[in-house]
C-alpha cells in the first residue's frame, strides 16, 4: 500500500488536517475554526479545549475521506509562542493560555530592555525583547497566581507551546514534548548550545524542569493514542514551528532561500545556513531545518497582522461575509484612495518591534468607501512585507528578486501583484498553498526513512499555479513606499526597541 502521511497545521485562528500520499500531493482537507478571546485591549487568550476540540474534528473528518486508508505517520505544525500552563500529572490546562500577539508583558520587556538584558538575551536566544516571545508570558502567569508558582516550583507544572499541548492530547497522555523550532521562539532556549537555557530561564523565573523535552523535528516522538485517532496508532514522527515548517515545506533547503507565508500575521524567512548570522536592524535569528533534518539557521520578520485585518473587516466592520470577498471588493477601486491602514491591533513587530503602538486608519475622507478601505487592507499586508524584504536585501546582501509565496492570504491575486509591485519581486504560488502542512509531511516522511532526500517529492508535488511580475515603476514604488513610512511613524510610540 502507498504511503500516506496526515499532517495536522494548529493555528492562530483555526486548526487544519491535510492527508498527503507519498509525493507530498494532497489528498484531502479538513478546517475548523475557534474562538478568539480578548479580556482587555491588547490581550489575547485561548482555550485550549477549543483547540483540542478543533483537533478532534478535524482528524476524525480526515481519516474518514476514502483515502485515508494505510496512514501510518503525523506530523504537527503550529503557531508559535502561544504558552499554557498544564498540570503534569493530568494534563489538564490550568487557565487559557496567553496567545503570541498578546502585549500584556510589554512594560515588563521594556523594564528589561531599559535594565541592560537585551543584548545577553539576543545572544543566548537569537530574540529581541518584546512580548511576543513566551518567556514574559509564562513569567506573568506565575506572578498573576501564587498557587501557580508554588505548584511550578514543586514540578507539578509543564508550561507548553501549542505543539506540546496537541502531543499530549493525541498520546493520550504519553510525554511533554517540544523540537528546537518551536523551543527557540520562547526566548529560554540557547540556539547554539541547541538546549534549555538555565541563564534565560533564572532571568524570568522559569524552571527548566517546567519546560518539555526538546527532542528533534524529524523524531519519532511517541504515538498517537488510538482513542484519540479514530482507532488508528501513528507514530508522530514530524513537529516543527508553523513558519520553519513552511520554509521547510517550500524546498527552501539551501542557504539563501526565502519564503513568505501569508497567514493570520506574515512572516518572512531565510535559510541563512549552519553559520549565524545576526541582523543589525529588527530581523531576529532563529533555528529552521536543513535538508536532512538537522537544525540550521534562520533570519525572520515578523509581522503580527496580515490575515487577521481580513477576519475584523469580516467581524466587526461587517464589510464582507466571508474572508475571500475582499478581493473583489478592493479590486473594485483603482486605489486606496489616499486611505492607509496601520494594523497595530497588537503592536507592530519587524522592524519597529513597537508594542505599545496601535492600529490607525488614516486618510480618511467623505469620499472614502468601503472598498478603498478593503484595498488600503490589502496594501498595509503588501507595505509590510515589502519593508522587510528591503531589509533582507540590505542586511543579507542578496537580491530576493523570488518570493515563494504561501498561505490562505497567498490565494488572493490582487494582494499578491500589490506585493509583486511594492517588492520589485517575482512572486510565485504553487498550486498547494499548504506549505506549512506540506512541510511538516516531509519532515514526517524524512524522519521515518520515506525518503532520503525531501527535494524528490517536493519536485513532484510543486507545480507553479501562478506567477505575478512588477508592473509598477521604480519612481512610483519608492513614493509609495515613503508615505507607507509616513504613516506607519503616525501610530509609534516612544518605546521601540
Amino acid at each position: 500500500m502507498e504511503a500516506k502521511l496526515l499532517a495536522i497545521d494548529a493555528g492562530t485562528t483555526g486548526v487544519t488536517a491535510v492527508l498527503f500520499d507519498g509525493d507530498l500531493r494532497p489528498l484531502g482537507r479538513a478546517y475548523r475554526e475557534f474562538p478568539q478571546v480578548f479580556p482587555r485591549p491588547g490581550w489575547v487568550e485561548h482555550e485550549a479545549a477549543d483547540i483540542l476540540s478543533a483537533v478532534d474534528g478535524v482528524v476524525g473528518e480526515i481519516l474518514a475521506h476514502p483515502d485515508a486508508g494505510g496512514v501510518e505517520l503525523l506530523g504537527i505544525t503550529n503557531q508559535r509562542e502561544t504558552v499554557f500552563a498544564l498540570e503534569r500529572k493530568s494534563g489538564r490546562p490550568l487557565g487559557r493560555g496567553i496567545v503570541w500577539q498578546d502585549r500584556r508583558t510589554a512594560e515588563r520587556c521594556l523594564e528589561l530592555r531599559e535594565g541592560g538584558y537585551g543584548d545577553a538575551v539576543h545572544r543566548q536566544s537569537g530574540l529581541l525583547l518584546d512580548p511576543y516571545f513566551s518567556a514574559s508570558k509564562i513569567e506573568w502567569l506565575m506572578k498573576q497566581d501564587d498557587q501557580l508558582a508554588r505548584r511550578t516550583r514543586n514540578g507539578e507544572v509543564v508550561f507548553a507551546t501549542v505543539d506540546t499541548l496537541l502531543i499530549h492530547h493525541l498520546s493520550g497522555g504519553a510525554v511533554f514534548s517540544t523540537d528546537p523550532t518551536n523551543a527557540c521562539r520562547t526566548m529560554l532556549y540557547d540556539i547554539e548550545k541547541r538546549a534549555w537555557s538555565p541563564d534565560l530561564c533564572e532571568l524570568f523565573g522559569v524552571p527548566i524542569d517546567a519546560l518539555a523535552t526538546v527532542n528533534e523535528s524529524t523524531a519519532c516522538v511517541t504515538y498517537t493514542d488510538p482513542g484519540r485517532t479514530a482507532g488508528r496508532r501513528m507514530s508522530i514522527h514530524g513537529v516543527a514551528g508553523d513558519q520553519q515548517s513552511a520554509l521547510f515545506g517550500q524546498g527552501c533547503f539551501e542557504k539563501g532561500s526565502f519564503k513568505a507565508t501569508y497567514g493570520t500575521g506574515s512572516f518572512l524567512l531565510l535559510n541563512a545556513g549552519a553559520e549565524r548570522k545576526d541582523s543589525q536592524r529588527g530581523l531576529v535569528t532563529t533555528l529552521a531545518i536543513g535538508r536532512s533534518g538537522e537544525s540550521v539557521y534562520s533570519l525572520e520578520g515578523s509581522v503580527f497582522i496580515c490575515g487577521a485585518a481580513v477576519q475584523w473587516l469580516r467581524d466587526s466592520l461587517g464589510f464582507i461575509g466571508d474572508a475571500a470577498e475582499i478581493e473583489a471588493l478592493a479590486g473594485s477601486v483603482e486605489d486606496a484612495g489616499g486611505v492607509y491602514f496601520i494594523p497595530a491591533f497588537a503592536g507592530l513587530g519587524a522592524p519597529y518591534w513597537d508594542a505599545e503602538a496601535r492600529g490607525a486608519l488614516l486618510g480618511l475622507t467623505r469620499g472614502t468607501e468601503p472598498a478603498h478601505i478593503a484595498r488600503a487592507v490589502l496594501e498595509a499586508m503588501a507595505f509590510q512585507n515589502a519593508e522587510l524584504i528591503e531589509l533582507f536585501r540590505a542586511e543579507s546582501g542578496l537580491a530576493v528578486e523570488r518570493v515563494l509565496a504561501d498561505g490562505g492570504a497567498a490565494r488572493n491575486d490582487l494582494l499578491m501583484q500589490i506585493q509583486s509591485d511594492l517588492a520589485r519581486a517575482t512572486l510565485v504560488r504553487f498550486e498547494s498553498v499548504e506549505a506549512t502542512a506540506r512541510g511538516v509531511a516531509a519532515l514526517a516522511g524524512l524522519g521515518a526513512g520515506l525518503w532520503s532526500d525531501p527535494g524528490e517529492p517536493m519536485a513532484r508535488c510543486q507545480t507553479p499555479e501562478e506567477v505575478f511580475t512588477p508592473k509598477l515603476e521604480e519612481a512610483a514604488r519608492q513614493d509609495r513606499l515613503a508615505e507607507w513610512e509616513l504613516a506607519v511613524r503616525r501610530v509609534l510610540s516612544n518605546t521601540t526597541a
